[in-house]
């Protein structure tokens, strides 16, 4: 939860018709039309045409990147731009026998604030990489191969084919929570709150087939850059040793990606084929690369508020309230989102930035259509923080929801709370909701109020020695040496030589 969270007011009632409505102009708006794959150059049946899928790339990439936010550094954005137009110029979106449509659809390549190592794209034009992909890489030939694969999705069409498909039956459906799209095996965060066009776009997979043509696309535009294409291999090594580190592998014929292991041994073989078509492959970059890694953030900002013995803490808004136990917490750019253990009771909390009180803040809430308030009175929280509260229902076609809506003043912010159940389980969850409202306060602890995020250090060893003999002693608090050594592509009993560059979490 950042500084510059945003003051959405929260339509429960409406988000359930929305996502059905969102859905169906999603699978049915493209009407199913022959269009041409830029990258076959055939044509074939589309679930959009081109112009429709550049516009449903560009809706839904304001709304993910505002719900998600890019990373703050001007070095950074500006180096992956560079590298990929660099790769996109050798796509077949700017060939010269490809439609004059598609060579000149504008590309844009973000860097998203997130841990997570995950890439994807949207049709359209638009390339997410991660902030915690780019620590995972060891050179500019790795991210080339990446940004490659996601320009191919694009290229490719991925998005219109795989609508299409479920246009035909194979329609997903999704409920409230929606969990991350895999990128390439490894599970991503949980998602709430996103449109469904958002979510079929980002966290549906592709199908194994697509997935392969892109890694060819990936390692052919890589490849005609002139980079080491076969780079890449070491790249899915690493996210092998991550999946089997978190006891999340998941096996070939149960994913719809390839597994990492195959592709470890297939991006080789590809890359060798373009060599033998006469494609020098001699860039790797890693000196420029490890340089645009130096300060890179590592891991969750801490200063964006963290769990620590079973309370939230936000050291950057000077704010705590308790987690109770076992519930699952979220913490997202403009909300955190705590879940029941059997996800069936959430607690929704941000910043309301249209309102000057905790009571106007509530009676904002309330006075929309469908709300019914079965009482409604002022209160504190923590004996000393002025708030109000309402116990509401909220009437739905699928069965009416019971919540109570609870706003806090802090200093010269209101904070307020939705916390929501079915109207039968509420009793069952009044307890939980109404301790974590109460003992909403301020954070005082100076520690906490201190803390400051991981970044990389960059460094080059001096002399010769075991990989672990180049590790800070003590470690940042919740970073292992195994991963800080997956980070940087090695074993922990690996011999490292002299002038090696290291990727260092410090604290």
């Amino acid at each position: 939860m950042t500084t510059a969270m945003k003051a959405d007011l929260p339509n429960l009632v409406n988000s359930s018709r929305n996502l059905a409505f969102l859905l169906i102009i999603l699978l049915f708006a493209g009407a199913c039309t022959i269009q041409r794959n830029p990258v076959s150059g055939n044509k074939r049946l589309m679930a959009y045409t081109w112009s429709q899928e550049v516009e449903l790339g560009r809706e839904v990439d304001r709304e993910f990147t505002a719900q998600y936010g890019l990373y703050d550094d001007e070095r950074i954005r500006k180096y992956v731009d560079e590298i990929g137009y660099k790769i996109l110029e050798e796509s077949h979106m700017r060939r010269e026998d490809t439609d004059e449509k598609f060579r000149e659809t504008e590309f844009y390549f973000r860097v998203l604030d997130s841990p997570v190592i995950n890439a994807f794209a949207l049709p359209g034009g638009y390339v997410y990489v991660t902030r915690g992909l780019l620590a995972h890489l060891n050179n500019e030939a790795q991210l080339a191969v990446v940004i490659g694969h996601e320009i191919g999705h694009v290229a490719a069409r991925h998005s219109s084919q795989r609508a299409m498909r479920q246009q035909l039956g194979q329609v997903a459906i999704l409920g409230g929570a929606i969990l991350g799209q895999e990128f390439l095996g490894i599970p991503g965060e949980p998602v709430l709150e996103l449109s469904s066009q958002a979510a079929q776009l980002i966290f549906l997979s592709y199908g194994r087939d697509a997935e392969r043509e892109s890694d060819r696309l990936g390692v052919e535009y890589a490849a005609r850059t002139g980079y080491q294409a076969a780079e890449g291999a070491a790249f899915f090594t690493s996210l092998k040793r991550i999946s089997e580190a978190s006891g999340q592998t998941i096996p070939n014929w149960l994913s719809s990606h390839p597994d990492p292991g195959e592709r470890e041994n297939t991006i080789p073989q590809l890359a060798r084929e373009w060599e033998e078509q006469g494609y020098e492959q001699t860039i790797t970059n890693e000196e420029t690369y490890f340089e645009m890694l130096d300060g890179l953030l590592f891991g969750n900002n801490p200063r964006e508020g963290f769990v620590d013995n079973n309370r939230f803490v936000h050291p950057e808004l000077a704010f705590q309230f308790p987690v109770p136990s076992n519930w699952q917490l979220i913490n997202e750019r403009n909300q955190v989102i705590l879940l029941s253990p059997e996800e069936n009771a959430v607690m929704i909390f941000r910043i309301d930035g249209e309102s000057d009180t905790p009571e106007e803040s509530i009676r904002t809430f309330t006075a929309q259509d469908e709300v019914t308030i079965n009482s409604e009175s002022p209160t504190q929280s923590s004996n000393r923080h002025q708030a109000y509260q309402a116990d509401v229902t909220i009437q739905q076609d699928n069965g009416d929801l019971r919540a109570l809506v609870y706003a806090v003043s802090q200093d010269d912010r209101i904070f307020r709370f939705i916390n929501y159940t079915s109207a039968d389980q509420f009793p069952q969850f009044e307890t939980p909701f109404n301790t974590v409202t109460s003992e909403f306060d301020t954070l005082t602890d100076p520690d906490i109020l201190d803390v400051e995020p991981v970044r990389l250090d960059v460094v080059r060893t001096e002399e010769s020695g075991f990989f672990e003999d180049f590790l800070p002693d003590p470690l940042p608090v919740g970073v292992s040496a195994h991963e800080i050594a997956i980070m940087n592509q090695l074993e922990r009993d690996d011999y490292v030589e002299s002038g090696r560059l290291l990727k260092i979490p410090v604290q």
